[in-house]
């Protein structure tokens, strides 16, 4: 039996690096505000979120503290398998810590629900959310979302800063579509 690999290239460019500079610039700003008083525990999503979130945290004035947790829900294919796993737990307890989770790309509000329900088991003295990439979803799932860059539609498979297909595409500056070849 044959079995066809399907091939991929990029496509057209859905946000310039200049854009998404901008926007993380006034989403650090929004956040220093926000946590004018508070040194929140930044929570990266690994792996695609750590550009979003080094980029993200130099625009934050306020004193922060980084760690980092790796999940999977999509192993090496376009579209999530539905379920969420940790890959790489915190080492860092959260219980009374003011908490900002920084994901990539809310598709579903599956994984940023998962790890909302996950660390408040934890009893941190608040948990916000913030997203590079939001997209328009069902408003019955739609995830509790603090901050997020940009909304895309549903339909695009998108790479770049630090978004990927199969562990490639992350180093792009920019945001594209990956189109399926024929």
């Amino acid at each position: 039996m044959e079995t066809s690999e399907k091939s991929y290239q990029l496509g057209k460019t859905l946000l310039e690096a200049s854009e998404i500079q901008e926007r993380v610039r006034e989403l650090g700003e929004k956040i220093s505000s926000d946590y004018s008083d508070e040194v929140p525990l930044v929570i990266t999503v690994l792996r695609g979120s750590a550009i979003f979130s080094s980029d993200l945290v130099r625009h934050m004035s306020c004193d922060v503290e980084m760690e980092y947790l790796a999940v999977s829900s999509y192993g090496d294919g376009t579209k999530s398998t539905g379920a969420v796993k940790i890959v790489k737990d915190l080492d860092t307890d959260v219980a009374g810590r003011e908490v900002l989770i920084i994901e990539d790309i809310i598709d579903s509000g599956l994984t940023l629900n998962f790890l909302v329900n996950h660390l408040a088991s934890r009893y941190p003295a608040s948990i916000r959310t913030c997203s590079l990439l939001l997209r328009e979803i069902d408003q019955d799932n739609e995830p509790p979302l603090d901050y997020y860059g940009f909304k895309i539609k549903n339909d695009d498979f998108v790479v770049g800063y630090g978004l990927d297909y199969a562990q490639i595409y992350r180093n792009l500056p920019y945001i594209a579509v990956l189109n399926e070849c024929s």
